[in-house]
């Protein structure tokens, strides 16, 4: 994770800030071919706020814009009533985001120890803040102490993405940008993961969540986006949402792939 030079207060106590809002976002890799055209979306705290659509429809590109990755053509982000749209990703850090990307991040030549240590940049100057995080994480993930020794290139797959949600959750973040947390994972450990996201909304953080698995991620979203071509398409609470799920998966798909 990108370290700031900027001092940090706890995440925790600024849920003030943790509602986050993508507004009439253009955004692409390469001038004139946008792939969001016009995104608009709102996360607030206490829920999960899912983002679904077909392959190529912009939904990791729309966390990245948000974590400050991408930089948008026009458009605007907001968390609560401050405008981040150019602020660089250690800043958007600093401020409570946090995000954990698509497929494997972690750091294979360094320890699990390590690893985790990355996660702490932000709190380099604070000896005792880190070795107070580390604890905490050990605490609640303890297979990553026994491991602490081990290269992280060495681990399985689910012990990597385990790896990357505990080094996620050491600065404490408010506002957490989740894609596909279930690829190549092994469906118990897709379940633990789950598990851990309805903790942190019910811990009050504001979580976005991308997946493929459609009907896991709808399953605990309070509301949900759909996108097609970079654009908006359907938006919802989940109980609205659920009657047109068959539909629109059909539709992307052009099978019925839900039960």
């Amino acid at each position: 994770m990108i370290g700031s030079s900027a001092p940090i207060s706890d995440a925790a106590t600024n849920n003030t800030r943790s509602s986050l809002v993508m507004d009439k976002i253009t955004a692409g890799y390469h001038a004139d071919q946008w792939v969001l055209n016009g995104v608009s979306l709102r996360a607030e705290p206490e829920r999960v706020t899912v983002v679904l659509g077909p392959n190529g429809a912009g939904k990791s590109t729309v966390l990245k814009v948000l974590y400050g990755l991408v930089a948008p053509h026009a458009g605007s982000v907001r968390v609560g009533d401050q405008d981040i749209t150019r602020l660089p990703p250690e800043a958007r850090l600093a401020l409570g985001l946090a995000y954990l990307p698509q497929g494997h991040s972690v750091f294979p030549s360094l320890t699990v120890q390590e690893n985790l240590e990355m996660g702490l940049w932000i709190y380099r100057h604070d000896r005792a803040r880190r070795e107070e995080a580390l604890e905490r994480c050990f605490a609640e993930y303890p297979v990553l102490k026994d491991l602490r020794a081990k290269l992280a290139g060495s681990l399985s797959g689910g012990q990597q993405r385990l790896l990357e949600v505990a080094r996620l959750m050491l600065p404490n973040p408010t506002v957490l940008l989740i894609d596909e947390p279930s690829v190549g994972v092994a469906p118990n450990l897709v379940d633990i993961l789950y598990e851990h996201i309805v903790r942190w909304r019910n811990q009050g953080k504001t979580v976005l969540l991308v997946d493929q698995n459609v009907e896991a991620a709808v399953s605990i979203a309070d509301y949900v986006y759909t996108l097609e071509s970079g654009r908006n398409r359907l938006d919802g609470p989940r109980d609205e949402f659920e009657g047109r799920l068959r539909e629109v998966v059909g539709q992307w798909l052009r099978l019925d792939v839900l039960p």
